[in-house]
């Protein structure tokens, strides 16, 4: 048999690497989480992660703890604790809306691009790691270099894409992504920056990434690898968790809600929290401490399908409804909203007595304890990490792994901050509101990131994440994207959509229960049309319709919750002025894809929301089929 390097199919410099380098290969997922304590771990149970930095000096990115149920990594910068949404740039001269490398850096990447590979063959070590980007049915091969340092970040990534063991390497094999991981150059070139760097050089996409936290890189910069080589073909992976609803009646629905980072993608796939005396706490008024609780018989049965990225191959689709499968082997779950045991009692079990370890990341553990992802790491004295995470391979726990999934219902996620009279902002929607398919579409175009993301660095203001919610990683044109997602609900007609906030309902804290809410409601209502009598228009388009009436085994929701108007301390007056900014923000981010490029029906459905057109004139230039 060959050895796995006369196996492979690779580029020149690949070679070079192979040549000049002691390349370590893992034949085992067990292998990466013993060379993440170093190469020689021996016994060891916690080890730093350092590059001494020529005029700088010894620089630790972070430590590695072996806990009894994981390795929990550690950067000592809080700000390399969550992503930069700028961090990507592009150095081809491919179509792109991209910031390129020139334009940032004012230089060409070949330079760069030459000091990273040599940095490579000079290194005494480094890990070899081969993996499929998206899956074996639909994926594309791929390969990453990582310093042997740094052997958490390959286990990282080899636990959320399909790992590949060296023996089971295929000859032939050619890899389509390959992906370099080189940390000191954040201080050498861009001043301690995050920067992932995106080459597609036709028949393969490079990634360069400087730094080592895997969301840039590991997981969003696979799932660009997906979407240029996807570009080609008019298809997308969307940026969404779906999750398959059995009601306590039986009733079987598919629900994909889609949105930006921390949008509430993985709080779908969550059960619905109960108070102790069994009540569902939906809000809490910050003004008064009015609470709301609904009381709920059974909550319905909820199988994740996908986290946060659905693969909507064309291939897939058999029906008028759209169908997806996941993209990921495992989850990089966001857990800073458990702040105390028996918040998500299954998967504290699950992470507390994982069938193998687990890889925690900005979470306070010490060698030898367990990691709690309760326990996050402090950025500061008092101020907890807003962004703790830990990879859960799907194998793992109750997933459908492998499906293909119908869509029934595609929920859009909004972080909405408190809103009243006396503090007008956007957070006037409602337990769920209806939309038409146009609106759908331009929610999707925009994508707007919403208020307090923990997922990310970010601003105060309102921004935009754009077309689908997973432009930032996109790497290619808006509007290619933007006719894509149209051509892709022109198709699929049967698959209804609703708006979902989360945090805030006006003056009322909510979290994610309304997400929960919607999803019992929702999923118990099933196929059954959205009459136009059981609809409140709104009188903004942006925000669809509200229900008039939702009712839960038989007890009714307030309409205060399902009609922010209606709420004594916000009213109708900052309710419009709350929409206003939502419409406004709209208009301005869509003016952007009005090029000559934009599908027709795409110009007409903009034109027609810029113009003021009322929801009925927009919901009939593109039907929704469940609105009669």
């Amino acid at each position: 048999m060959k050895n796995i390097i006369e196996r492979l199919k690779v580029p020149k410099e690949v070679q070079e690497i192979f040549n000049t380098t002691n390349v370590v290969w893992a034949n085992s997922r067990e292998d990466l989480f013993k060379l993440a304590l170093g190469i020689e771990s021996g016994t060891r149970d916690y080890y730093e992660v350092y590059y001494t930095i020529q005029g700088i000096g010894k620089v630790v990115e972070c430590t590695v703890a072996k806990c009894k149920n994981g390795l929990a990594v550690n950067y000592t910068d809080s700000y390399m604790r969550r992503r930069d949404p700028n961090c990507m740039v592009i150095a081809d001269e491919k179509p792109t809306d991209k910031e390129t490398f020139i334009n940032r850096f004012g230089e060409s990447f070949d330079g760069l691009r030459k000091d990273t590979l040599k940095w490579f063959r000079e290194l005494d070590t480094v890990i070899a790691m081969p993996f499929m980007s998206g899956g074996k049915e639909f994926g594309y091969p791929s390969l990453v270099f990582v310093p042997a340092n740094a052997a958490f970040f390959a286990a990282a990534l080899g636990d959320i894409q399909d790992f590949i063991p060296c023996d089971e390497v295929e000859d032939g094999f050619e890899p389509k992504a390959i992906m370099y991981v080189a940390p000191p150059f954040r201080h050498t070139y861009f001043g301690g920056k995050q920067v992932v760097v995106h080459n597609r050089k036709g028949e393969f996409h490079e990634i360069f990434s400087y730094n080592l936290y895997p969301g840039p890189s590991a997981k969003k910069g696979v799932y660009s690898v997906l979407l240029d080589f996807a570009e080609k073909d008019n298809w997308n992976t969307l940026h969404a968790s779906t999750v398959k609803v059995t009601t306590p009646y039986e009733n079987r629905y598919n629900i994909m809600h889609e949105g930006a980072s921390g949008g509430g993608k993985s709080e779908m796939l969550e059960n619905t929290q109960r108070e102790s005396d069994g009540r569902i706490l939906l809000g809490e008024s910050i003004i008064d401490g009015n609470k709301i609780h609904i009381d709920l018989l059974a909550n319905s049965e909820v199988i994740p399908v996908t986290d946060d990225m659905a693969l909507a191959h064309p291939k897939l689709q058999n029906s008028d409804k759209l169908t997806v499968t996941d993209a990921e082997s495992g989850w990089f779950l966001r857990v800073d909203h458990i702040k105390e045991y028996g918040t998500e009692r299954e998967l504290e079990r699950m992470t507390i007595h994982p069938k193998a370890p687990m890889l925690f990341f900005n979470i306070d553990a010490s060698p030898k304890s367990t990691a709690l992802i309760w326990e996050h790491i402090m950025d500061a004295p008092g101020k907890p990490c807003s962004n703790p995470r830990v990879i859960v391979p799907k194998d793992q726990f109750n997933a459908v792994k492998g499906e293909v999934v119908e869509i029934d219902l595609r929920s859009f996620g909004l972080r909405t901050p408190p809103t009243t009279k006396d503090n007008i902002s956007y957070g006037v929607v409602g337990l769920f509101h209806v939309l038409p398919p146009a609106i759908a579409w331009l929610w999707r175009l925009v994508a707007p990131r919403g208020f307090a993301n923990p997922s990310i660095t970010f601003s105060d203001k309102m921004e935009s994440e754009g077309v689908g919610s997973y432009w930032p990683f996109a790497t290619g044109k808006r509007v290619d994207q933007a006719n894509i997602l149209l051509r892709q609900m022109e198709k699929t007609p049967g698959t209804r959509y609703v708006l979902i906030p989360n945090q805030y309902i006006g003056c009322y804290k909510v979290g994610f229960k309304a997400e929960h809410l919607s999803r019992e409601y929702l999923s118990r209502r099933g196929q059954a049309p959205f009459k136009i009598e059981e609809l409140i228009n709104l009188g903004s388009p942006v925000l669809g319709y509200a229900m008039k009436n939702v009712k839960l085994d038989g007890k009714e929701i307030p309409s205060i919750m399902l009609n922010v108007a209606e709420q004594r301390y916000v009213g109708e007056e900052a309710f419009k002025a709350g929409a206003d900014i939502l419409t406004n923000f709209f208009k301005k981010e869509l003016e952007q894809f009005l090029t000559p490029d934009l599908d027709p029906l795409g110009k007409i459905i903009i034109e027609s929301f810029i113009a003021g057109e009322s929801i009925e004139a927009l919901n009939a230039i593109m039907p929704g089929k469940y609105i009669k």
